[in-house]
């Protein structure tokens, strides 16, 4: 049992995507209580899995596999639920944009990388934006039932936390496109 646990966390993961979704549509604020609940279990088990792996030795092919897989899933899925459910509107549409095409264009690059045997290492900022965008997010999702200060709520904290993981997410991405589009280029040097 032990040797599965991280790969059963990344499972649980994707389990509880439809939960936060389903959650956020019946816009409560017991629903957005239970659906903060299950976003954070959701993210604690996205640092537990790797830390386990790494730490108890049980990184596998599954686990590479599917914990990006399922970052990917939640971070897309909840952040179209939010502007679904009007958290995310007009302008601030864009910086979930931004998050989206990074997410599909990072996907596509490292498969490409992969295939060429490139890895390129994730960064402390990387780490940061995760870490800021996860916790945005959790405000945006908390919704009525997250913390207000003053005229200042939950929502408004998440937004501006979404902008700025949106410009990190500009700048980290960086590294990961540089890197792609050398050895994409180099690849065409051959081709007819």
């Amino acid at each position: 049992m032990l040797k599965r646990l991280p790969n059963l966390l990344t499972f649980s993961r994707i389990a509880a995507i439809p939960v936060v979704g389903g959650l956020l549509l019946l816009d409560s604020y017991n629903a957005d209580a239970l659906a903060l609940a299950a976003y954070v279990l959701a993210c604690i088990t996205d640092y537990l899995d790797g830390y386990l792996a790494r730490a108890w030795s049980l990184q596998s092919r599954m686990g590479r596999f599917l914990d990006p897989v399922a970052d990917k899933l939640l971070v897309v899925t909840v952040l179209l639920m939010l502007v679904g459910v009007d958290r995310i509107a007009g302008l601030d549409i864009a910086a979930a944009a931004i998050i989206l095409c990074r997410e599909l264009l990072i996907s596509g690059l490292r498969e490409f990388l992969a295939d060429v045997k490139i890895q390129v290492p994730v960064t402390r900022l990387a780490k940061w934006k995760t870490g800021i965008q996860m916790v945005a997010i959790g405000f945006l999702v908390a919704g009525v039932a997250g913390p207000t200060f003053g005229t200042v709520t939950s929502v408004d904290i998440g937004l501006v936390g979404l902008w700025i993981a949106a410009a990190l997410t500009v700048f980290t991405g960086y590294d990961y496109v540089r890197a792609g589009l050398a050895h994409i280029a180099g690849s065409d040097d051959g081709a007819p």
